[in-house]
């Protein structure tokens, strides 16, 4: 960081060292582990990890730069506010020394910025790699592995049974909706007054045939 101050004798060049190794980068990878999913081969996790790798770079790409920019915005405000009272205090030669300290306080500054940057960048790739590890179908820590849909067993099937008796039955008047699959007592009402009005035996109970002869009365 070269930074120019101005005392009795002109502009005057003030070298101020900031310490690069404090500087914000893109991750260069995840630092969470992150296993194969079930029979999942190692060219396919390898080739898992360059994707989610390139997604997470792409979610936090140009953050690194920003918060460089603002470390360095801070070391010059520093080193200016210093320039400023130095002068005030001690004139030419007072610039120079306040610019100094306001520089080496501002370098400071700057690498605390970056730092704390750092920490949240590489929290934000992690969170990202983590998720594309994830949906596709990787095991990653903290993410409860996913669980196989219900097969549609009888419950299902007689709550399908139930829905499409009503809807037949909303139809022709005989039950005010919604259809919602549970076959309670207004259901069982509307299905014993249709059966009597169409002359069959009142159970009151969904079934195919009953599906049937709603779904062919107007």
């Amino acid at each position: 960081m070269t930074i120019y101050v101005r005392g009795r004798g002109g502009w005057s060049l003030l070298a101020v060292p900031l310490l690069l190794a404090a500087c914000a980068q893109t991750p260069m990878g995840p630092t969470v582990n992150v296993m194969p999913g079930p029979n999942k081969s190692l060219t396919d996790f390898q080739t898992d990890q360059l994707v989610c790798k390139q997604f997470a770079q792409q979610a936090v790409s140009g953050q690194a730069q920003n918060a460089n920019l603002r470390g360095v915005g801070a070391a010059a405000l520093t080193t200016a506010l210093g320039a400023g009272l130095g002068a005030a205090i001690g004139g030419g030669r007072g610039a120079g020394i306040g610019a100094a300290g306001g520089a080496l306080g501002g370098a400071g500054v700057g690498a605390f910025t970056s730092s704390n940057a750092q920490t949240s960048i590489q929290d934000q790739y992690n969170n990202a790699f983590a998720q594309c590890m994830f949906t596709r179908g990787n095991q990653v820590p903290g993410f409860a592995p996913p669980t196989a849909a219900p097969s549609a067993g009888p419950a299902a099937a007689s709550g399908s049974l139930t829905q499409s008796v009503q809807a037949q039955l909303i139809r022709l008047g005989y039950l005010q909706g919604p259809a919602d699959g549970v076959a309670g007592p207004q259901t069982s009402a509307a299905i014993g007054n249709f059966q009597r009005a169409v002359g069959l035996p009142v159970d009151g109970t969904p079934s195919p045939a009953l599906l049937a002869r709603l779904q062919s009365t107007e």
